[in-house]
């Protein structure tokens, strides 16, 4: 058997019959719906490839890029360049292999100005940026140390936030990549940093202001990241997933203990996984925080991938993650929780009693973990490699508010996946570029654009781009995205009075409306076939010779069928395809062929095929001359077809 397989492969590789990693499987939740590479709305092509790109979004109106020795401000409507910032290297630099670039690596508005750091040839350097004025060129005044916000290297780990007037970053103090820590680094407040054995090896993810409006004291910046772990056994997790907090008003100790040290630094594990089984995801890769006016109810999306090449995303609430920070007991520490409790914000922290400071400083870490709102099981599991993840929410058809997760992966694919009740649903995959990473990823919410940096171009992903459902209302509707809905115009951005079915995607609801009528296509029962204008092609093939019919597949998540009389075949998935083979045309097999799709309640027929004998040695090989895609194949083609799809049907 094996020997067979091997040879089976090998005809497969030499015929490029080899079934790409990029279909999806037939009939699979876990696999996108649809494939669409053409919802590009625009895009902007590097006059350089970038090694690294960071992205900045000013309102609804510029895009801030940073690359190697420039800025630009783009146009966020048509993506135009505005204006370049040249900013090069500064000062005087030894360096090798063409290291003394100044990689941007740092993009904030900070006090009123837009405010940019780079590795500077390894010297770290920031600068304000200030647009030109009546025609005269743009200028850049004012540079400022860049140690701590910018790293030297820029694939080190950086980070950065403004919090009301202040600078918080976390960067590399060397070249080696050590001394990394979360500090607040210039601003209208005192500079702190953390004190040095709080975290082990870490790769800071991200960091979050949560405004409370009721309370603006108490409002705290939260730190995720992950750190090597403590625990060396075999059966420990080498990685630990991490969320921190420190208050915003956290000026440090007093002078004789603890000065410019966070006081109110406290950490906690982040878990994501099978707590049941001790099966946990323990690689946090991305955060999207998802704000909202009651800091309660602000959302944690966190992507995590492990050690055996799965990928997850798991939510949480801030309302879940304080409830840790505020009545778990501290590792380490068995004595009474002096008062006022360690990590309380406070007005003047340099008052704050040592016996509070002290389990700050010496036992930071909580008991207890934070687990996700689903605390059982991720909210979404998958065997792609996601690297990215933003989320939107969307207002839709019904007026109720989905939220949509959009997921790069590591082949320059971006996934949206709908978050509606206890399971993910991948409306769609397109790819972007089959070159490069992605490099950089944001989202223009008030627009629907997703903005995606690759090292040669930016692209923009048109979130609203809904012509791609336009064949029916049923096709609108079971696509099940909160984007689009069908109206008397055809499938279109969402808005009051649309026909929408988010929650499971069923077609009844266009029977209901008569805006579905507009086409004059009703979702038929299940019995019935939706039958598009598809004009049969006819093929005269003759006896003996092996044939095979094609059909594409529009929905992989649709069953297909080929009918022929009375008989049902499954079809045999080719990449895009599902196929019919025939071996041998005999007297059974001439006569009607239909592929069919099944999807929820919705049948439609996508092709039509009518197969007649040939009885003569014709000058064209078909009786019908028009051609197709099934043809005749050479009998050694077609069996090497047959074999590989039957092989992959095995080893599925």
């Amino acid at each position: 058997m094996k020997h067979c397989v091997h040879i089976y492969l090998c005809f497969a590789v030499y015929f490029k019959m080899v079934f790409s990693k990029d279909a999806p499987a037939l009939g699979s939740k876990n696999s996108p719906r649809l494939l669409k590479p053409d919802i590009i709305s625009d895009q902007y092509k590097y006059e350089v490839n970038q090694n690294h790109s960071v992205f900045y979004l000013e309102g609804e109106r510029e895009l801030y890029v940073g690359g190697t020795d420039f800025v630009i401000k783009l146009n966020a409507s048509n993506y135009r360049v505005i204006e370049k910032f040249p900013i090069t290297t500064t000062g005087q630099h030894k360096c090798s292999d063409g290291q003394c670039k100044n990689v941007i690596t740092v993009i904030e508005k900070f006090q009123d100005d837009m405010f940019v750091c780079g590795t500077n040839g390894h010297k770290p350097k920031c600068w304000k940026l200030f647009p030109s004025v009546k025609n005269q060129t743009s200028e850049i005044v004012k540079s400022y140390e860049g140690a701590g916000i910018s790293p030297l290297v820029y694939t080190h780990n950086c980070l950065s936030l403004t919090v009301d007037g202040d600078l918080y970053a976390a960067a590399p103090l060397d070249m080696e990549g050590s001394s990394l820590q979360f500090r607040r680094k210039a601003g209208k407040r005192t500079n702190v940093w953390m004190y040095d054995s709080w975290l082990s090896e870490p790769t800071f993810i991200s960091a979050s202001w949560v405004k409370r409006r009721e309370d603006p004291d108490n409002e705290k910046i939260y730190i995720f990241f992950r750190e090597k772990n403590s625990d060396h056994s075999p059966d420990a997790d080498p990685w630990i997933s991490r969320v921190a907090r420190v208050c915003k008003t956290d000026e440090g100790g007093s002078k004789r203990f603890f000065q410019n040290m966070w006081t109110s630094f406290l950490k906690a594990r982040l878990v994501c996984g099978f707590p049941d089984e001790s099966l946990y995801f323990n690689r946090l890769q991305d955060i999207y925080v998802m704000h909202d006016d009651d800091w309660r109810q602000t959302r944690v999306y966190a992507l995590f991938t492990s050690s055996w090449n799965s990928t997850a995303v798991c939510i949480y609430s801030i309302e879940m993650i304080e409830k840790i920070f505020e009545n778990s007991t501290f590792k380490g520490y068995a004595n009474e929780i002096p008062t006022p409790r360690p990590g309380t914000c406070v007005s003047n922290s340099k008052s704050l009693p040592r016996p509070t400071v002290n389990v700050v400083k010496d036992h930071p870490e909580m008991v207890d973990w934070v687990h996700s709102l689903q605390s059982k099981v991720p909210f979404y599991v998958s065997n792609y490699n996601y690297t990215k993840i933003v989320v939107d929410r969307v207002k839709g058809a019904d007026q109720q508010v989905y939220n949509v997760l959009l997921l790069a992966t590591d082949t320059g694919k971006i996934h949206k996946v709908l978050v509606a009740g206890s399971e993910p649903f991948i409306i769609l995959e397109t790819q972007l570029s089959n070159i490069s990473p992605i490099q950089a990823m944001t989202l223009d919410s008030q627009k629907k654009k997703l903005v995606v940096g690759f090292s040669d171009k930016i692209s923009i992903v048109d979130l609203q781009k809904c012509e791609k459902y336009n064949a029916s209302c049923a096709d609108c509707v079971l696509a099940r995205d909160p984007y689009c809905a069908w109206t008397t115009s055809g499938c279109t951005p969402s808005n009051l009075g649309g026909i929408q079915n988010i929650k499971d995607g069923h077609t009844s609801v266009c029977s209901q409306n008569k805006a579905a009528n507009v086409s004059g296509v009703l979702t038929r029962s299940k019995r019935q076939i939706y039958s598009p204008n598809i004009s049969g092609t006819v093929h005269s093939v003759p006896e003996g010779v092996p044939f095979y019919l094609s059909c594409p597949i529009e929905s992989y998540h649709a069953k297909y069928t080929w009918k022929h009389g009375s008989h049902d075949r499954p079809c045999l998935q080719m990449l895009s395809n599902c196929l019919h083979l025939i071996p041998s045309m005999g007297p059974e097999n001439y006569g009607e062929y239909e592929c069919v799709s099944t999807e929820k309640d919705y049948n439609k027929t996508l092709k039509k095929y009518h197969l007649k004998q040939q009885y003569e040695k014709q000058a064209s090989r078909f009786a019908d001359s028009k051609l197709n895609d099934a043809p005749i194949l050479a009998p050694q083609l077609l069996w090497i077809l047959l074999q590989t799809a039957v092989l992959r049907e095995i080893l599925r």
